[in-house]
């Protein structure tokens, strides 16, 4: 009883420190030290051997995949490409379907490869420009962004994000595993958060909402009205040719489903998004500005986050040798019904409580991935069911995408914002994992 109450407290007190700002990593180590003492381990061999078996292990295994991803992100930024296909997208969509158009942009580089930080980053001045044209509630900018950028396009078959990739380690999978099932719960979650998102937007502009900004400080409505003007005018910056913007981003996608027929798919993921670094630099040398600052710049992004998920990952192999821990994966792979639901609550569970997608995935898919194959599940369904299952309960408000989008982003608070983006995050793709279930449980 007392591990059980330890991790849980554990836990909580991992949420409670990171939505108190307190870093990822100090705070995933006083959580270890927690559920340590709590569960009757060693103290010393859980920090020095537990935590760091884990920490090292992740980052081993999937740095590369963070840093070309960052490198990515940042050359798509430096060269103008993600700001070209912003403005595309804008064009297209106009004032009128503001919403849309800022999830339609981040959709579009996220599914691509981009990063999501300088997705956000790229999407948010445009999304300002559109929101102030069409006086639409700014508190849903956060909420458009975040849906466009994690609740459908990392979890659907073939994106090359790394919640798609970590499962194909564990179930000897490609990144388009899943089926047409998978292409179809990605669709629905899209469709039906899009129609949620504009039916919500609708309303509070009925109510009498504009676009109004947070009450927070001048400086940060200095800030948000600076971004907004320098947008309109353009930036006084040349852009790529959206073809020339957009060709890396479907060379990411295709090469990565090709490549990983033949090496694996963490290989494949590096190779494209190499692939798509160079050919970004190519199509568009001359609008390179800062051609070694970029890659620097995506290194230091890509050892931060490498980092923090390292560190909840080892938080999370320090809570797995504690015997509650065992006891609950016991409850779930029992549980009754569809076999796959026990790995999709188990998955969804540890993401939530580790506020980390990614994170979640490296702490579960080593425990239940071998209890799952050796019921002979289809590997294919079991990829999805997992992948869908991580972006879950991941977007509770203390996730970092979530805090930085809201905060260092959009300058908003959670007060304002967190409601739709709880319905979008969380509510309907936790949706979308069920009826995958249900899908690969019929058919």
């Amino acid at each position: 009883m007392l591990g059980m109450i330890g991790l849980l407290a554990s836990l909580g007190l991992l949420i409670f420190l990171t939505m108190r700002g307190i870093n990822i990593i100090i705070a995933a180590l006083i959580s270890s030290i927690l559920v340590a003492l709590t569960g009757g381990l060693n103290l010393e061999k859980a920090l020095m051997e537990s935590y760091m078996t884990g920490f090292t292990g992740y980052f081993a295994s999937w740095f590369l995949i963070f840093l070309a991803g960052a490198i990515f992100g940042k050359v798509m930024e430096d060269t103008g490409s993600a700001d070209s296909i912003a403005h595309w997208v804008k064009e297209k969509f106009g004032a009128k379907h503001a919403v849309l158009a800022v999830v339609a942009a981040c959709a579009i580089m996220t599914y691509g490869g981009v990063s999501l930080f300088v997705v956000g980053f790229s999407v948010y001045p445009i999304a300002v420009s559109l929101f102030r044209q069409s006086n639409t509630p700014h508190r849903f900018i956060p909420a458009a962004m975040v849906f466009g950028s994690v609740s459908f396009t990392m979890t659907s078959p073939y994106s090359p994000e790394i919640q798609n990739i970590i499962p194909t380690q564990f179930f000897h999978t490609t990144p388009g595993a899943g089926g047409w099932v998978g292409l179809f719960v990605g669709a629905t979650i899209a469709v039906t958060g899009s129609l949620y998102l504009t039916r919500v937007v609708q309303k509070a502009k009925q109510n009498g909402e504009t676009f109004s900004l947070p009450y927070r400080t001048d400086d940060i409505s200095g800030a948000v009205s600076e971004v907004a003007a320098s947008i309109e005018q353009g930036a006084g910056r040349p852009l790529p040719n959206i073809v020339c913007a957009m060709l890396p981003l479907v060379v990411v996608i295709v090469s990565l489903n090709i490549l990983a027929k033949f090496i694996s798919s963490t290989s494949a993921g590096v190779a494209s998004l190499i692939l798509g670094i160079v050919l970004c630099w190519v199509l568009n040398a001359k609008f390179v500005r800062k051609f070694w600052e970029s890659m620097a710049s995506g290194t230091q992004d890509a050892l931060v986050a490498a980092a923090n998920t390292c560190a909840v990952v080892g938080f999370g192999e320090v809570a797995k040798n504690v015997p509650a821990f065992q006891k609950a994966v016991d409850v779930l792979v029992d549980i009754p019904g569809p076999e796959l639901l026990g790995l999709g609550l188990a998955v969804t569970i540890i993401c939530g409580m580790t506020g980390s997608a990614s994170g979640g995935l490296g702490i579960a898919l080593p425990i239940l991935a071998p209890i799952y194959m050796a019921k002979g599940l289809d590997p294919g369904a079991m990829h999805r069911v997992a992948a869908l299952a991580s972006g879950g309960l991941d977007s509770l408000p203390h996730n970092g995408y979530i805090v930085t989008t809201i905060r260092a982003v959009c300058h908003e608070t959670h007060e304002r914002t967190y409601k739709p983006i709880f319905v979008l995050s969380v509510v309907i793709p936790l949706a979308g994992m069920f009826l995958a279930i249900l899908l690969y449980s019929i058919f």
